[in-house]
């Protein structure tokens, strides 16, 4: 549950209005939107939804930091996708009609929209952008899909780190540094991203450190050499 609720922001003076999909909904929908919604906060740490429950609606960051992640049959955590501010949460169980295939966890402390299902599929129907730009969502999230698949199956576990790691910083970025991944991540994290051993994600972190590619500092990733960090992760440009 929500530590806090918060007066509902307005959508149309939100930090993330042309960065979210709802951007793009003609202007009755949003001021529809604006009056629906339901704005929570929650602490680091507290689910916002998880796997195996029905979805009642849709969420949208309003800021923080939140992860998607699964389960493994041996108890082990898989992180699947990594959520800013702007984005939305939640709607491919919705527009599937399944239960949530994941479950998503903020990790720090983040304000979080909620839009009720029978709205959102009432707006979806009669909105042809909004329903343009959740098709362009779907699609990329296959593509993802794909590309992490291939990864798990053909990578070195050296390459998966790296990229787990630049993946991270596409995520959220620097902070003012312009060197400082603006995300605590533990090594545990990175390994439940890359779907390795947290022993063999330290020891490869370790490593890359010594190297001068990257400096850690305690949970921060501080990237000393981007040029090789990218060649390490085996990307092209």
């Amino acid at each position: 549950m929500p530590f806090e609720h918060k007066q509902n922001l307005d959508c149309t003076h939100c930090a993330k209005r042309f960065t979210n999909v709802f951007c793009n909904t003609q202007y009755d929908s949003l001021e529809n939107l604006n009056l629906e919604k339901i704005c929570s906060t929650y602490k680091k740490g507290e689910s916002i939804f998880k796997e195996g429950t029905r979805p009642h609606g849709i969420f949208c960051v309003n800021f923080g930091k939140i992860k998607l992640s699964k389960m493994g049959d041996d108890g082990k955590e898989q992180i699947i996708r990594l959520v800013k501010a702007g984005d939305p949460l939640g709607y491919r169980a919705i527009l599937s009609g399944d239960k949530y295939s994941s479950s998503a966890v903020a990790i720090e402390d983040s304000g979080v929209c909620f839009i009720p299902k029978e709205f959102f599929m009432n707006i979806l129907e009669k909105d042809s952008n909004l329903s343009l730009e959740m098709m362009k969502l779907l699609s990329d999230d296959l593509r993802k899909a794909e590309v992490q698949i291939t990864h798990l199956a053909q990578k070195p576990v050296r390459e998966r780190v790296a990229e787990a790691v630049l993946f991270i910083k596409e995520t959220y970025g620097f902070e003012a540094d312009g060197k400082t991944i603006d995300a605590s991540f533990s090594r545990e994290d990175i390994a439940n991203i890359v779907g390795t051993a947290t022993e063999t994600a330290i020891r490869l972190l370790s490593e890359m450190n010594k190297d001068k590619i990257l400096q850690l500092s305690g949970k921060k990733i501080i990237i000393l050499d981007m040029q090789k960090l990218v060649k390490t992760a085996n990307l092209c440009d």
